[in-house]
């Protein structure tokens, strides 16, 4: 019920089957891909407000929010080359994602299918988003396999860390 660029299409499908032939019979769940500027900017809100309620002030609230949300206009979703992947036992995005065989798989092989793991751990205070287990971004099978084989993220392969 996702959609991505027809760019990724394929090879994101040939990833999902051979995930599921090599380990559980189930395939790993696309929990969201291409997103509208809309739906970006419903996410983004709905996390601001989340803050707000908990008693951060607006700028504080700004802030968190960037470190969960995408800023609209600037999510990988909107240009359809990203997709969050999960396990089907387990579909809350957060760290405990990285416990489940299927992401322990996604990581392993995701470079022969051209994704990388967008958002490694250890890799915050370079990328600016916090550690995303189930977020997975294509670049192609070459870069991805540098990316993934050096332990980048992709603004470090971009020489774009600070």
């Amino acid at each position: 019920g996702q959609q991505v660029d027809e760019r990724i299409y394929q090879p994101l499908m040939e990833m999902l089957e051979a995930a599921r032939e090599g380990n559980w019979g189930e395939l790993p769940q696309v929990l969201s891909g291409y997103r509208t500027q809309e739906e970006q900017e419903k996410l983004f809100q709905e996390e601001i407000d989340g803050n707000l309620a908990e008693g951060y002030s607006e700028e504080e609230a700004r802030e968190l929010a960037q470190q969960w949300v995408a800023v609209p206009g600037t999510s990988e979703h909107q240009l359809g080359l990203a997709a969050d992947i999960v396990a089907l036992s387990y579909q809350i995005l957060d760290e405990g994602q990285m416990e489940t065989a299927e992401q322990q798989w996604l990581i392993e092989h995701c470079a022969e299918y051209g994704f990388i793991l967008r958002y490694p751990e250890g890799k915050s205070d370079i990328t600016g988003v916090i550690f995303e287990p189930w977020h997975y971004r294509y670049v192609g099978v070459e870069a991805a396999k540098e990316i993934m084989s050096q332990g980048l993220c992709l603004e470090e392969y971009l020489g774009q860390a600070e």
